[in-house]
């Protein structure tokens, strides 16, 4: 992607109007001036003026389209946050550059207060993360993308509130990122289709500049091999974020279904700016998996249908806490009430690709908005069901279970509990299912009392490994960060073989608060998944689950 080079002559004023003084602050392909408007006469005015390059297409007229995209789109945001964002007064195009004149704000640069004071504090990053987030939250309301989010976009004033520049620019020519490779989101170096999703990368490669002191991926020069290590080096694990770390982490997922939700990360922030032993023991590591799930690894005749509901349950457990780390000790997780009974998202196999919305689920902080993958698993994927019954009435055939542990399920009529297993106080499971009559569906119920990493990392790293060891082991569809009955979750889909016939199984986990956790698990043979009454018997544990003795 090559940018054109203008010559900057400080004598002569841009467009014949506006008179350029003095360079705030630089960055790849985008420099800010302290300026004059010569237009008001005599009573010239201050203001701040943007030169960005564009790239050599084969069309015509990309400044044309872009200094009128970015004149539009900034109207709109500024009527839409005002006071947040810069009202942009005119952009002119020149051969290879666009300038933008907007209003002089009178805050500082991002990037100029890194370079002057190195890096903040978890706690005023946690602040301008919030201020930042704000503003997306109503733009990605509107369906705005902002898509070129910089440390040179960002003005932060006196007071720590935000002054944001550059909205337009993205999707005004055929250019991946205009300014600021070094912040582009994955999916902007592969030169794919930006969304919300891209703004939250960016939002977090701004937290880990402010907390680290460099960008996650540096400059490399050229913006096309800065794009290219974006894309495929791993990421640089932060070692100053503190609080921030899981939060950080879980923004900067290459895979743009993973990343974390706005209300997620917003509940992460606002814990650490709190600072006290929450966000403290957010940044704690959880611990490793793999030993534990490798003492009950599938091998040999004994594999049975149950050793595998005893084999990866556990690592379910593990899944079911890890969110925990960014958003410990949430708010509105009581057991029972109407949470428990609102309709379950279906699982991957029987959703469509598409976005979903950031409506909050009863009874509980607000719900992260949805993110199912495209199937990509076998033709025995479900179909999407049909809504749920009423919370109050059970389909035929159903009871409502109270276990002694404290939850409670409606099952099957003809499910008993097949197998118990305790590690103390820290975790139990309890397996469902009919015994001896090669029925073949089980449901896998399991607490925890322990605290885990990002559950989306957690089932990547630590669970799938072992699961691939499984014969004719394939993971259907992506792993999945979701909401349940209003609390943080997260989602897995994937088929093996067990005792020589194939399982299609289904996972999800949430979290309570105070670092307990449930999990459910439910595992049917792979030719009978999409039967009706295996469907509606998913739905219906996903409907009637309490996390308590309600």
């Amino acid at each position: 992607m090559a940018m054109g080079r203008a010559h900057v002559s400080t004598h002569q004023p841009v467009a014949g109007r506006y008179r350029l003084l003095e360079i705030i602050h630089r960055e790849t392909n985008h420099i800010c001036w302290y300026a004059e408007d010569l237009g008001a006469g005599e009573n010239s005015r201050p203001c701040l003026v943007t030169r960005t390059g564009l790239p050599e297409e084969t069309t015509p007229g990309p400044g044309r389209r872009a200094a009128a995209r970015l004149l539009r789109t900034s109207e709109a945001m500024t009527l839409l946050c005002p006071g947040r964002i810069a009202a942009v007064v005119d952009a002119v195009e020149e051969p290879g550059v666009l300038w933008t004149a907007t209003e002089w704000i009178d805050g500082t640069p991002l990037g100029q207060l890194l370079a002057e004071q190195g890096t903040f504090n978890y706690v005023r990053a946690a602040r301008i993360g919030l201020e930042l987030l704000d503003v997306l939250d109503a733009a990605h309301t509107e369906g705005i993308t902002h898509g070129e989010l910089s440390p040179g976009q960002v003005f932060v004033r006196e007071d720590q509130s935000v002054v944001l520049t550059g909205y337009g620019l993205a999707g005004a020519t055929l250019a991946p990122r205009l300014t600021a490779p070094a912040y582009a989101s994955p999916e902007q170096a592969r030169d794919e289709r930006v969304g919300p999703e891209t703004d939250l990368w960016s939002l977090g490669a701004l937290l880990y500049t402010m907390v680290e002191g460099r960008p996650p991926f540096r400059d490399r020069g050229r913006p096309e091999t800065t794009l290219k290590a974006v894309d495929r080096l791993p990421l640089r694990t932060p070692v100053r974020a503190g609080p921030l770390t899981q939060v950080v982490q879980g923004l900067l997922r290459r895979d743009a279904r993973e990343r974390l939700t706005r209300p997620v990360v917003r509940e992460a922030l606002l814990r650490a700016l709190g600072g006290g032993s929450d966000a403290a023991a957010a940044a704690l590591p959880a611990p490793r998996l793999r030993g534990v799930y490798a003492a009950v690894r599938p091998g040999g005749p004994a594999w049975s249908r149950r050793t595998m509901v005893a084999g990866t349950a556990l690592a379910v457990v593990t899944v079911t806490v890890a969110v925990l780390a960014a958003t410990q000790g949430l708010p509105g997780t009581d057991a029972g009430g109407d949470a428990a009974d609102a309709p379950a998202r279906p699982p991957a196999s029987a959703t469509s690709p598409g976005v979903g919305t950031d409506s909050p689920a009863p009874g509980g902080p607000p719900a992260p908005a949805p993110t199912p993958s495209p199937t990509t698993g076998p033709p025995s994927s479900s179909p999407a069901p049909p809504p749920s019954a009423p919370a109050t009435a059970l389909p035929p055939g159903f009871r409502r279970y109270r276990a002694p542990e404290g939850f409670s399920v409606a099952l099957p009529e003809d499910f008993e509990r097949l197998d118990t297993d305790r590690q103390g106080d820290l975790a139990y499971r309890v397996v469902f299912g009919t015994d001896g009559d090669g029925d073949g569906r089980t449901l896998a119920v399991t607490y925890s009392a322990r605290v885990g990493p990002d559950p989306v990392a957690v089932w990547r790293d630590d669970v799938e490994p072992d699961l691939k060891e499984s014969a004719g082991y394939r993971r259907i569809g992506g792993i999945r960060a979701t909401t349940y009955q209003g609390r943080e979750a997260a989602d897995m889909e994937w088929t093996a073989y067990s005792g020589g016939t194939r399982v299609h199984t289904f996972g999800r986990g949430f979290l309570l608060g105070g670092g307990r956790s449930f999990s459910l698990r439910w595992t049917t043979p792979d030719a009978d998944w999409r039967d009706r009454e295996n469907e509606e018997a998913l739905r219906t544990f996903l409907r009637t689950f309490r996390p308590g003795s309600a």
